[in-house]
């Protein structure tokens, strides 16, 4: 099965990208979202992320508080590898599984953080959501509501564009309206049933 891996910096228009092909019949597999069912209540990684930082990353009602918990290990690089140990291995795995279980005649795994977690092994192609940076800034002011410094904070995480870019198969710039970038993500999926038939 063709594997592709759909990445992007913050505010590219990933969620947007990935919500298309699963309309025109890919199996999109986004790990943010396998992230969020691997810490439920009662699944073993909430288990070890309390052992590992504490009862006060729970909520009142028992869930991950994800942004207590992004506090603890933002700027922290030992917290945040302790933390990726216990959720990257898991995640890896639910995603593999996921694709093997799949009949779509390809698969696009959702990787925000797909250069910087060295996945690129796992895909036959990386396909980059790209978007110039005063553009991305703007998209994320304007949905989550983050200021500036946080921002640039979230940016310097993450692989900066130009290795993005030189480092991708496909590349999507997203600068437009939906209907452009959805033509983008239409021509993309021809050219991937191509090489699946």
């Amino acid at each position: 099965m063709l594997r592709i891996g759909l990445t992007g910096g913050i505010g590219s228009g990933k969620t947007a990208a990935s919500d298309h092909f699963a309309r025109l019949g890919a199996e999109v597999i986004d790990t943010d979202l396998l992230s969020r069912e691997l810490v439920e209540p009662g699944q073993a990684a909430l288990k070890e992320i309390v052992d590992s930082f504490g009862d006060q990353v729970l909520t009142a009602d028992g869930h991950l508080d994800r942004s207590r918990l992004g506090e603890l290990v933002f700027g922290r690089p030992e917290a945040r590898q302790q933390l990726e140990a216990i959720l990257h291995p898991r995640i890896r795995e639910a995603m593999l599984l996921r694709a093997e279980q799949s009949q779509a005649p390809y698969v696009v795994f959702v990787i925000p953080l797909l250069f910087e977690t060295g996945q690129q092994a796992l895909v036959d192609r990386v396909l980059l959501i790209d978007v110039p940076e005063d553009l991305q800034r703007a998209r994320v002011v304007e949905r989550d509501q983050l200021d500036d410094a946080r921002i640039t904070r979230i940016m310097s995480a993450q692989t900066d564009r130009e290795t993005r870019r030189s480092n991708a198969d496909d590349i999507v710039c997203n600068d437009g309206d939906i209907a452009s970038l959805h033509a983008e993500i239409e021509k993309l999926h021809r050219k991937y049933m191509d090489q699946v038939e």
